[in-house]
C-alpha cells in the first residue's frame, strides 16, 4: 500500500523518529473500486491524528528507494495484521457494522452529536472518527471531562475567564470553546454538567458565542459539539435534571455503541488486537492464550467493556511467565454485587460529617491548599473553614 504524498507529512514530519510507525488501517484494499476504500483511507487519516492514543492495527515501515514520494523517496509498506475492523475499533459483527456505516453517514455532515453507551465501550474513539470525516477534522480535537471538573469552576473551564473575575483569577485564560474553534469540542459525562452551565452552553450552541467569565464581550467560535454519556439523558431531562432544550439541542443525531457483552463473536478479534497493543506498550512479545484462559473469558459479563479487557489482558500479561496467558494468570473475574445488595450485607450508611469532610479536603485539594479561594469556593468564611480543618486535625490525631 502507498500512501499519497498530500498525506506524507502525517507520517513523517519529523515528529516520529522511528522507522516503524503503527497507524489503525486495519484492511488492504484490492483496488480503487473496492466498495471499503474509503473506510481505509478514512482510518489512516484518523490514526495519524490519534498516534497518542495508540490506535494500532498496522504496521507501516518506511523504506528508502521509491519515487512515489518525489525527492523524499520513501516508501510505506504495509505488513497485514490479524485485526480486523474500522477507525481503530476491533470488530467486525452486525453491531459494528452497523455502527461503522452510521459514522460513516453522519460524520461529514454533523454539528451536533449524541453519543451512548456504557462505560469502556469506546465513546471517544467514535467521537474522534466522526471529527476525522468532518470537514473540522484539520483542525483541534478537544477533550472535556465534565465529571473531573469542579463544579464552581466549571465555566471558567469552558468558556474561559479573565484576569480578576474571581479570587485567584491572576491572568486571562482561554477556555475549552476557544480552544476548539474550527474543529470538535468532545464533553464527554455530559450528564454530569452543572444546570449553570447547561444554560450557557445552549446560548453558545444556538449563538455560537462565548462569553469569557467576569467580561462582556463576546467571541465568535465555530465549533462542533459531541457529547456522550453513560447515564440515560432522556430519563435525566424528563426529570429535569437535564435541561431539555440542552438535550434536544444536542441529540439531533444519537449514536448507540454496543456493550460487550452483545457482541461477544468480536471477542477473539478484540483479544488479539489488545494484547499486539499491550505488548508494544510493555515491550514483551506478543503471547497467546490457553484455551482454558480464553474460555474464562467468554463466560464473563465484562460489566467494564473493551476498557476492562484490556485491563485484565494487561495484567495477565505482566504475570505470564512464558509466551502463552493460562487461567493462572488472569486476575479473579467477579461479577460486581449490585449497590443495593452491598448496603443490605454492610448495613451501614456515611455519616454526614463525614461527606462535608471528604468535599471539604476535595476542594482543598483542587485549590492546591490556598485556603482563602477553598473557602470563597466552598461559600464559607476563612475562619469557618479553619475551624474545620482543626476539627479534621484533631480526629485524625485521636484515631491514631
Amino acid at each position: 500500500m502507498r500512501i499519497a504524498r498530500s498525506n506524507l507529512h502525517k507520517f513523517y514530519d519529523g515528529r516520529f523518529t522511528e522507522m516503524a510507525l503503527q497507524i489503525a488501517v486495519p484492511f488492504s484494499f484490492k483496488s480503487k473500486s473496492d466498495e471499503r476504500t474509503h473506510r481505509i483511507r478514512a482510518s489512516a487519516d484518523i490514526a495519524a491524528s490519534c498516534m497518542s492514543s495508540s490506535i494500532q492495527s498496522a504496521r507501516l515501515t518506511v523504506v528508502p528507494g521509491s519515487s512515489a514520494f518525489g525527492n523524499a523517496g520513501l516508501t510505506a509498506v504495509a505488513a497485514p495484521l490479524p485485526v480486523r475492523g474500522h477507525y481503530g475499533m476491533a470488530g467486525e459483527s452486525a453491531a459494528m457494522e452497523r455502527l461503522y456505516t452510521q459514522i460513516e453517514r453522519i460524520g461529514p455532515h454533523f454539528r451536533t452529536a449524541l453519543v451512548l453507551g456504557e462505560t469502556g465501550t469506546g465513546k471517544e474513539m467514535v467521537a474522534r472518527a466522526l471529527h476525522g470525516l468532518s470537514p473540522a477534522a484539520s483542525g483541534p480535537f478537544v477533550v472535556c471531562n465534565a465529571s473531573a471538573i469542579v463544579e464552581t469552576l466549571f465555566e471558567s473551564e469552558v468558556f474561559g475567564h479573565v484576569k480578576g473575575a474571581f479570587t485567584g483569577a491572576m491572568t486571562d485564560r482561554t477556555g475549552l470553546f476557544e480552544s476548539a474553534h474550527q474543529g470538535t469540542l468532545f464533553l464527554d459525562e455530559i450528564g454530569e454538567m452543572p444546570m449553570s452551565t447547561q444554560a450557557k452552553l445552549l446560548r453558545t450552541l444556538q449563538s455560537h458565542e462565548i462569553q469569557r467569565v467576569g467580561s462582556s464581550a463576546l467571541r465568535k467560535v465555530e465549533v462542533r459539539i459531541i457529547a456522550a454519556t453513560n447515564r440515560d439523558l432522556r430519563a435525566l431531562a424528563a426529570s429535569g435534571q437535564f435541561r431539555q432544550d440542552l438535550y434536544y439541542r444536542i441529540a439531533m443525531v444519537e449514536i448507540l455503541l454496543p456493550p460487550l457483552r452483545q457482541r461477544m463473536g468480536d471477542l477473539p478479534l478484540l483479544t488479539e488486537y489488545l494484547l499486539q497493543k499491550l505488548a508494544a506498550q510493555y515491550g514483551k512479545q506478543m503471547p497467546t492464550l490457553h484455551p482454558e484462559a480464553m474460555r474464562i473469558l467468554e463466560q464473563h459479563g465484562w460489566p467494564g467493556n473493551v476498557r476492562e479487557l484490556e485491563n485484565v489482558l494487561g495484567t495477565a500479561m505482566l504475570q505470564s511467565q512464558s509466551s502463552v496467558i493460562v487461567a493462572e494468570d488472569l486476575p479473579n473475574l467477579k461479577k460486581p454485587m449490585p449497590m443495593n445488595t452491598v448496603a443490605r450485607a454492610n448495613q451501614e450508611f456515611q455519616r454526614l460529617d463525614e461527606i462535608i469532610e471528604q468535599h471539604v479536603l476535595k476542594v482543598l485539594e483542587q485549590c492546591t491548599g490556598n485556603k482563602l479561594r477553598a473557602a470563597d469556593m466552598l461559600g464559607i468564611s476563612r475562619s469557618t473553614l479553619y475551624r474545620m480543618l482543626d476539627t479534621y486535625i484533631s480526629k485524625s490525631k485521636s484515631s491514631r
